[in-house]
C-alpha cells in the first residue's frame, strides 16, 4: 500500500512539474502569436473550450455532472474575472516584460488572504500578517519602478490587478462543490467566448499567419493539456507538496524570458524574488493547513490554493 501510494505521488509529482513548466513557457505563445490581449485570450478560450470539452466527453464527464443553476452562474462569474485576469496579465507583459509580470502577478495567495478577511471575515493571524510585509517588501524591490517610467508602472499595475481578479476567482470559485474541476474550467473558457467578443480585433487575427499556431497552442496546450495534468497531480499529491511545486511555474517564466528575449531582472530587483517566493510558499502551506471536504468522490473545484499559481 505504501508503494502504490509512493507511486502515485512521484506520477503526480512529474504531472504537475509538467503542468507548471507548460504555464511558465506561457509568455512566448502570448508575444510570439503577435495578437493583442483581448485578441489572445478570446482564442484561448476558444480552443481551451474545444480541448476542455473532447476531453470531458471522452471521459464522461457531463454524466451526473453535479451543476446546478447557482453552481453554474458561480462558475460563469468566475470565469469573468478569470479571463480579465488574463488580459491584465498579457497586457503586463507587453507592458514590461514576462519575468516582471510573472513575479508580481505571484502576489497572488496574499490579496487572497486579505479578501478572505475582507469578503470570508477570516481571521489574519500575525504570523500571516508578517510574511504579507516581507512580500510587500519584496514587491518593492522587485518593481525597481522609478519616477517617470511609466511603463514599468503600468506593467506593475496591470500585473497587481491580474493578482486580485484570480484571488478573487478563486474566492468564488471555491464555492462551487461536487462539480468536477475541468467541468468548472470548461464553465470559464466558455464564458469566455461572448464575453470577449466585442473586444476581439478579427482583423488583426486574419494577418496573424503563423501566429495562429502559437494561439492554438495557448488553448490546447496551456489550457486544456495543462489544466488536466494539474487536476490529475491535485488528486494524488499533498497540499504541501503542491505549494513547493507550484513555484516552478515563475521560476521557468524568468529563464525562459531570459533565453527567449534576453530580458531579466536586475540585482535589486532580484532581491525581492525570494522574499515574494519565501512568503508565498509560506502563507500558502498555511491555509493548506486545514483539508478542504471531499464531495461525493469528485475533486472540488478548487482543488488546492496552489491552483491561484497557474495562469
Amino acid at each position: 500500500m505504501r508503494n502504490e501510494t509512493s507511486a502515485q505521488q512521484t506520477r503526480g509529482t512529474l504531472e504537475l512539474v509538467l503542468a507548471m513548466v507548460l504555464s511558465g513557457t506561457l509568455g512566448i505563445f502570448v508575444v510570439e502569436s503577435g495578437a493583442s490581449p483581448f485578441t489572445v485570450v478570446f482564442f484561448r478560450c476558444v480552443f481551451g473550450a474545444l480541448a476542455l470539452g473532447a476531453y470531458s466527453l471522452a471521459r464522461g464527464f457531463f454524466t451526473g455532472h453535479g451543476l446546478t443553476p447557482r453552481k453554474l452562474g458561480l462558475a460563469a462569474l468566475g470565469g469573468a474575472l478569470i479571463v480579465f485576469n488574463w488580459v491584465f496579465l498579457f497586457e503586463a507583459y507587453q507592458a514590461t516584460s514576462i519575468s516582471f509580470a510573472t513575479v508580481v502577478y505571484h502576489t497572488q495567495p496574499f490579496f487572497l488572504v486579505l479578501l478572505g478577511a475582507v469578503v470570508l471575515r477570516e481571521r489574519i493571524t500575525a504570523d500571516k500578517l508578517g510574511w504579507l510585509v516581507v512580500a510587500f517588501a519584496g514587491l518593492v524591490l522587485v518593481s525597481g519602478v522609478r519616477p517617470g517610467d511609466t511603463a514599468s508602472l503600468k506593467g506593475l499595475g496591470l500585473a497587481l490587478g491580474a493578482a486580485v481578479l484570480y484571488a478573487l476567482s478563486t474566492i468564488v470559485t471555491k464555492r462551487v462543490t461536487g462539480v468536477r474541476p475541468h467541468l468548472v474550467a470548461l464553465v470559464q473558457v466558455t464564458v469566455g467566448i461572448p464575453l470577449l467578443l466585442p473586444f476581439a480585433d478579427f482583423g488583426e487575427a486574419a494577418r496573424l499567419g503563423t501566429g495562429w499556431g502559437w494561439l492554438a497552442g495557448l488553448g490546447i496546450v496551456h489550457t486544456g493539456v495543462m489544466y488536466v495534468l494539474m487536476y490529475a497531480a491535485y488528486a494524488k499529491l499533498p497540499t504541501a507538496r503542491i505549494a513547493v511545486l507550484a513555484f516552478t511555474y515563475p521560476a521557468v517564466a524568468m529563464i525562459a524570458d531570459w533565453a527567449v528575449y534576453g530580458h531579466h531582472i536586475g540585482l535589486v530587483q532580484a532581491l525581492g524574488v525570494p522574499l515574494i517566493v519565501l512568503a508565498g510558499l509560506r502563507v500558502t502551506r498555511a491555509r493548506a493547513a486545514a483539508p478542504a471536504p471531499r464531495t461525493g468522490g469528485r475533486a472540488p473545484a478548487a482543488a488546492s490554493p496552489a491552483a491561484t499559481r497557474a495562469a
